[in-house]
């Protein structure tokens, strides 16, 4: 089922099963972010700041876009694809790490994202949004690949799938390094019982600045309980398309990338009760450092990245 519902006074466009456990929520106005997941009436994002200081502060929340580049990069003027980026000519600014180091892409809270699509299912629904980067002078100013970005959203019952799909429209091929950061939560339990379980096997070595070095080194993460560990850390996807778990409280939340998303990263910091994690469809830096990491789209041809969410109970069932 596909309704509507405002939220800190902006308009949500929401998805729901017909039994009403799982419903989520999208804001077009801004930056398409996913603000709300929630289960059996329990919100399972974090909600961090929330909506409203997502959009006037730029503090990420539940599942962000990070466009055009997620995490940071090492410099704010650089070339790329044999053009000019220089990220002072933006407006707003991008944000910036504790380090001065850009962050977080150009389109975080941006209005201009369009509705195009709804398609309504007993089991959920679809929708689809549109957003013309060529078209928005502030942007393409500082990244100068024109080109339209597609977000479908897509409920099944349990499992949501988010697509992102890049299209060039001018004559430059338009370089792909976006992610989400998706900040999940479990409620009515400590953080410490929280369960992981990270089944990656490549970890990039990265520096103070947490730029990556080009060092990768071989890993495998422990599951169990989350404890007092934290992390902030980048990874090559699970191999075989293995999911990123967080469980606890009864529920078990699988995070599955697709091919398009070929990294990730783990971010549990110590002072806040959430885990986000991160489809990644480039290295952190991959826009300065360029190299066969990055992905450059041709003219007359697209990128099409996308993951799920499935939320479950402990033993894996549809609940």
């Amino acid at each position: 089922m596909i309704g509507e519902q405002t939220i800190d006074r902006y308009r949500a466009v929401t998805l729901a099963d017909r039994m009403g456990k799982i419903e989520v929520a999208f804001v077009p106005e801004a930056g398409m972010v996913g603000c709300s997941l929630r289960h059996r009436g329990e919100e399972l994002l974090g909600q961090r700041g929330g909506l409203r200081n997502y959009v006037d502060q730029r503090s990420t929340m539940g599942i962000p876009l990070l466009y055009p580049w997620a995490n940071r990069l090492s410099e704010r003027r650089f070339r790329c694809a044999d053009r000019t980026v220089d990220l002072d000519l933006a407006s707003p600014p991008p944000s910036v790490d504790p380090n001065g180091k850009p962050i977080h892409g150009l389109l975080a809270a941006a209005d201009g994202w369009l509705i195009e699509h709804r398609e309504p299912a007993d089991d959920g629904g679809s929708i689809s949004a549109r957003f013309e980067f060529g078209a928005e002078r502030q942007l393409i100013e500082a990244f100068p690949f024109p080109h339209t970005i597609w977000i479908e959203a897509d409920l099944r019952g349990p499992e949501l799938t988010v697509t992102t799909t890049v299209e060039p429209t001018g004559e430059a091929a338009v370089p792909v390094a976006f992610g989400f950061h998706p900040y999940f939560r479990l409620p009515g339990i400590e953080r410490s019982a929280w369960r992981i379980e990270i089944p990656v096997t490549e970890r990039l070595e990265l520096d103070r600045d947490m730029i990556p070095t080009g060092d990768r080194r071989p890993v495998a993460v422990e599951s169990g309980p989350l404890g007092s560990r934290t992390f902030d850390d980048a990874y090559t996807a699970p191999p075989d398309s293995a999911p990123l778990v967080l469980e606890g409280g009864g529920r078990r939340i699988e995070v599955r990338l697709g091919p398009g998303y070929p990294y990730t990263q783990v971010y549990a910091p110590a002072d806040d009760d959430v885990v986000a994690l991160e489809p990644m469809t480039a290295p952190t830096n991959a826009l300065v450092r360029g190299g066969p990491e990055l992905t450059l789209v041709p003219p007359g041809q697209s990128y099409t990245a996308g993951f799920s969410v499935r939320v479950l109970d402990a033993e894996g069932r549809v609940t």
